[in-house]
């Protein structure tokens, strides 16, 4: 089968596996509050002293709205909305220390949003203050916060620098101008290249930059322009992710119509270029969507088998415990996830009166845990093995029948109890881990719920 034939083929709406099961397919039924404290809790005792824990704090604010986006957001130009929001983020995080026995050490903290470069530099640093008061920062802890190239300024650098903070992410997407209409995401080459510029010279030892291609008029030439100034400036990492156009969930995006976005073979050539430019450029592919140069943390992690993959993405680093902090936040304890609720005033409420503002959440069965395990390692490693009766389970086995059809298609290899991604699976990783995934195929969705794979 020809390359656009597997491309036609495998460009079906697919999951992108941040978590197993996946948010859709989570069974409320077996949810509470008192179950989650008591997962937080243990997975605290077991896992702290070892791995320490990571916090994700979600900072929802927005000047204005790249239409793109998919992540909760509140839009605003009062900035009075910062302190009793931040006042907020510590009394929940008052609240998990409640479940603790003893001072938690942070190994990994990230500041997502929204727009964290929002927050004015003196409110950032009362927040990150009142989150490691009670903690111990690990030896090893990485921090790291996402950015708006035309809002990050030399001070909002130096403060969070000065906070233990060595990594930042800018949010690029495209520098083709009548992209960055479409989208509502303003900012030119040299505001980008300014911050950059402004966080070596401090210090910060990686800067990434997030491009998103099957973006609404994008096309192959200002595709190939966006990415030779990105090369020309060189970040550590570059994220190269596909578009996910779910108007039924951000109203935003029907700004523009499906005649704006590029046909599925046009977004295959957008990413096919980009593939090829990047690693022309000396970048190597890293799990799913990622390149990184060969001095980055994320390349050695992958190369020592260290890589692991969260709700936050890729990180060179492991720990079992991660805490959402903030409206619509998710967290993991490994063996349940809880999401907090997504309104603002709902998440301030329910913190004021003194409960963790979880709404949903999922408790994790056995096959679960198996099957979340073998797909974090094709995710992560490319390949996984189920030798021991620990690492097998029926649903697992099943999924094993449905990829014998992909094995056909030359995207992995079974020999044994070992199964690994080809370097031509490897465009299609988000399709080889649906095959495993046996929520997905028990209870096969009668709507839409995830964007295209691809």
């Amino acid at each position: 089968m020809s390359i656009k034939q597997l491309i036609a083929k495998y460009h079906v709406a697919a999951p992108r596996y941040t978590s197993y099961p996946t948010v859709p397919y989570w069974n409320a039924e077996g949810f509470d509050q008192e179950k989650w404290a008591q997962a937080v809790s243990e997975s605290f005792t077991h896992s702290n002293h070892q791995d320490g824990i990571s916090l994700y704090i979600h900072l929802p604010f927005c000047e204005s709205l790249c239409t793109y986006c998919g992540c909760n957001t509140r839009i605003t130009r009062n900035h009075k909305v910062e302190n009793p929001y931040i006042e907020a983020v510590l009394k929940e995080w008052s609240l998990y220390q409640k479940l603790f026995d003893d001072k938690p050490i942070i190994r990994e903290l990230h500041l997502g949003g929204g727009t964290p470069t929002f927050f004015s530099p003196e409110n950032l640093e009362l927040l990150i203050s009142g989150i490691l008061k009670p903690a111990t920062v690990h030896t090893d802890a990485e921090f790291s916060f996402e950015a708006h190239p035309s809002n990050t300024t030399q001070a909002h650098l130096d403060t969070l620098y000065q906070l233990g903070f060595k990594r930042l992410s800018l949010g690029i997407q495209d520098f083709d101008p009548k992209v960055q209409l479409a989208i509502n995401r303003i900012q030119s080459v040299e505001e980008v290249l300014l911050v950059t510029e402004q966080a070596r010279t401090i210090g910060y030892h990686s800067v990434n930059y997030d491009l998103i291609y099957g973006l609404p008029l994008q096309n192959i030439e200002g595709l190939s322009d966006t990415i030779a100034s990105v090369l020309a400036l060189r970040p550590d990492r570059i994220a190269f992710y596909s578009y996910a156009h779910v108007p039924w969930v951000r109203p935003g995006q029907r700004r523009y119509t499906e005649m704006d976005l590029p046909s599925a073979a046009e977004k295959q050539e957008l990413y096919e270029l980009g593939r090829e430019m990047l690693k022309a450029g000396g970048y190597i592919e890293i799990g799913m969507d990622h390149f990184t140069l060969a001095t980055d943390s994320l390349y050695t992690a992958e190369k020592e088998g260290r890589l692991h993959r969260n709700f936050m993405g890729y990180t060179h680093q492991y720990s079992k415990l991660m805490i959402g902090l903030g409206v619509s936040s998710i967290s993991d304890s490994w063996t349940a996830f809880a999401q907090n609720v997504k309104k603002v005033e709902d998440y301030i409420s329910l913190v004021n009166a003194g409960e963790i503002p979880v709404f949903k959440g999922h408790i994790l069965d056995q096959e679960d845990l198996v099957i979340r395990r073998h797909i974090l390692n094709l995710m992560c490693k490319g390949e996984t093995s189920w030798a021991q009766p620990e690492e097998q389970s029926i649903g697992f086995m099943k999924g094993l029948e449905r990829m014998t059809l992909i094995a056909d298609d030359g995207l992995v290899m079974i020999k044994g109890t070992e199964l690994k991604v080809t370097l031509l699976g490897k465009r299609f990783l988000r399709n080889i881990c649906m095959a495993l995934d046996s929520r997905l195929y028990v209870n096969q969705p009668q709507t839409q719920l995830f964007s295209m794979a691809g």
